[in-house]
């Protein structure tokens, strides 16, 4: 295949800003002119016709029709006829069970890795364009038939990362240790 082109935000909304704000330059240059429409995967939230309402008004502000994968009587399909996809966020566990569920692992595998269609990630939609989801800040509120993802790109990401405050006096583990804990498993990859 041809050059992946992926896109892959930590988080959808910035303090202060509204949905995609402060990445909707990077959006615009991603997708380009080519581009006119984007498969929205609204899977990561529970109310998914309102999720789908926010990311359409966002990429037609843009210039971008969206479509959302969930109004498709045939998701595979949509992926098929797709130019760009977009995997909004959410939780990471219940994203993964939905492309399992809708048989969309390898659909999307090939339309990114083959095909060269554009990928946008945003948070769970990040996690999951990675090798899997093990580095995931979400809870488990429903189970995967396997913690394996797209594996868009050769390391797992961990959204939201944040450095320990130095001054803080909560005792708790930190998202660096929790990752180090992951790296004393034999042949975890990287994780940025």
């Amino acid at each position: 295949g041809g050059p992946r082109r992926l896109l892959l935000v930590s988080n959808s909304t910035l303090h202060g800003g509204g949905y995609l704000g402060h990445c909707q330059q990077h959006i615009q240059s991603f997708l380009g002119e080519k581009v006119k429409r984007v498969l929205f995967v609204p899977y990561a939230l529970h109310d998914r016709d309102a999720y789908a309402r926010t990311a359409r008004e966002k990429f037609e502000s843009l210039g971008y029709g969206l479509d959302s994968i969930h109004e498709s009587c045939d998701p595979v399909e949509a992926v098929r006829k797709s130019e760009a996809i977009f995997i909004g966020g959410g939780n990471t566990f219940r994203l993964l069970k939905a492309l399992y569920d809708n048989s969309l692992i390898q659909e999307i595998r090939k339309r990114v890795l083959e095909d060269g269609i554009p990928y946008m990630g945003s948070s769970a939609g990040t996690n999951v364009a990675t090798i899997s989801i093990n580095t995931t800040n979400d809870m488990p509120i429903v189970y995967p038939p396997s913690l394996q993802a797209l594996g868009l790109v050769p390391f797992n990401i961990n959204p939201h990362y944040l450095d320990p405050d130095v001054k803080s006096t909560h005792m708790g583990e930190t998202r660096e240790e929790r990752i180090r804990q992951y790296h004393e498993e034999p042949n975890t990859p990287p994780v940025l």
